[in-house]
């Protein structure tokens, strides 16, 4: 797999966009900067990215409601190909489309130890409070205003005497460390086996009475005291491969989906063709075809009176 691609959203300097963008110059880094688009044309940020050959976009959200400015930006963050969003000091509060349009492919730093002091004045609101640290976190965004998953947190210690500039300057140089380590990880979860199993797993254990079990090595989704509906392989026999392996209808509905992309799926050896496999590690994994699959293997294997209570959920 290749880098991943990044659009960075700034709206002043844009001193984290330039911390992620001399990161991403590290031959093992595993995202490139494809974007540094902004809200305000003015924005220092946009000279210094253009200066270094990164692609730039701004336009001006004055005159056009919320929404209106969120699908211009969200169409030049397509053009250029990016598969993530990373806001560095973008200081826009996002509509619920473009936040949906993204969602689990945007992340941003925020001055706190969240869920302390979310939204403006986070180190004032520190020092008031008498904390002994402020700090920065990296989190996943959400509608909610700095209420997405936390990913990664530095605490920075309060001195005597910090006011909320002198404080606002060593965290800065903690966003600039942890933002880039935290991002690489991000961009990278979708080719880890353990994070695709566990996903798999949160799919797969809400469907009634499912149990996991290992099997042959794999990662193994039954029902308890029934048959099994799907499996996790991981370079199983030596291929290399993370895939999804789930019950299919037969030899033809096989045939169909690798003819449809074989790419994405194959007949797993050992399995026969009854079963169908799906890549996981190919990266922008459709979670919600991965259901389905999961939901379809689970029905052909389950007992009728079982099998009519996933018409409810």
């Amino acid at each position: 797999m290749g880098k991943s691609r990044v659009a960075v959203l700034i709206s002043g300097g844009g001193t984290n966009m330039a911390a992620l963008l001399y990161a991403s110059r590290r031959d093992d880094c595993p995202f490139e900067i494809a974007l540094v688009a902004s809200n305000n044309p003015d924005a220092a940020g946009l000279t210094l990215a253009a200066a270094e050959g990164v692609a730039t976009f701004a336009h001006p959200h004055q005159g056009l409601s919320r929404a209106a400015h969120d699908a211009i930006m969200h169409d030049a963050i397509v053009a250029s190909g990016a598969q993530f969003v990373a806001l560095a000091g973008y200081m826009r509060i996002l509509s619920a489309d473009f936040v949906d349009k993204w969602a689990e492919r945007m992340l941003n730093i925020h001055p706190s130890l969240l869920p302390k002091y979310k939204g403006l004045d986070t180190h004032q609101r520190a020092i008031d409070a008498g904390d002994s640290h402020g700090g920065c976190s990296v989190h996943v965004v959400t509608v909610g205003l700095d209420d997405g998953p936390v990913l990664a947190q530095c605490p920075v210690a309060i001195l005597p005497g910090d006011d909320a500039t002198s404080l606002a300057a060593r965290v800065l140089i903690a966003e600039h460390q942890l933002y880039a380590r935290t991002l690489a990880e991000y961009v990278t979860r979708e080719a880890d086996p353990t994070f695709l199993t566990q996903r798999v797993r949160t799919l797969a254990m809400v469907l009634p009475e499912a149990e996991e079990t290992l099997s042959h090595g794999m990662a193994c989704f039954g029902i308890i005291k029934g048959k099994k509906f799907a499996y996790v392989s991981h370079n199983h026999h030596g291929d290399g491969q993370t895939a999804l392996l789930v019950k299919i209808s037969g030899a033809e509905e096989q045939a169909m989906r690798i003819e449809q992309d074989d790419a994405l799926y194959f007949r797993p050896a050992y399995f026969g063709d009854g079963w169908l496999g799906i890549r996981l590690d190919l990266g922008d994994v459709d979670w919600e075809a991965i259901n389905d699959a999961l939901t379809r293997s689970w029905q052909a294997i389950a007992p009728r009176k079982l099998a009519a209570l996933v018409d409810f959920m």
